[in-house]
């Protein structure tokens, strides 16, 4: 089924970026790479902040993709709750003031893009191929009765 191909491509990217938050080359200053907070000098292709915390969550998030994506209604609830997920890591990047003791994540406005995109995107599959009807459930089509024979 597309939603399940389309939960692996977005688990295969997700544990990518996850992987490629720890190798130096892709990821700059990473000496500099915090566990947790705001104060992470690391940042995935010079671009994005990044942190050990940030690099574990696509990495699950990534891990939860395959395992579901086994099922069509696994598939479809991964790509909803992911794109929850990152709307919400978008709603916190922006609402949370920097600086404070509330922001845990180290974000910058390059991830608050990033975050948003992959947010909308996931919700856009699950809801435009999450639509077709689920293989799996079979739909058992019955004769008209032809009422007795004359």
């Amino acid at each position: 089924m597309a939603v399940q191909g389309a939960a692996l491509i977005v688990a295969a990217a997700l544990t990518l970026i996850g992987l490629l938050g720890f190798i130096p080359g892709a990821t700059a200053n990473v000496g500099e790479l915090a566990w947790a907070g705001q104060h992470s000098g690391a940042t995935l292709f010079g671009v994005f902040v990044v942190s050990v915390l940030v690099n574990a969550f696509h990495l699950v998030l990534g891990g939860l993709g395959f395992a579901m994506a086994r099922s069509y209604s696994g598939a479809r609830a991964y790509l909803l709750l992911g794109g929850v997920l990152y709307l919400g890591l978008w709603l916190y990047g922006l609402l949370v003031e920097r600086g404070s003791d509330a922001h845990v994540v180290p974000l910058n406005g390059a991830d608050n893009w990033l975050h948003l995109g992959i947010g909308a995107m996931m919700l856009l599959l699950a809801v435009t191929l999450g639509g077709q009807r689920d293989p799996t459930k079979r739909r058992i089509r019955r004769r008209p009765h032809l009422g007795a024979a004359a």
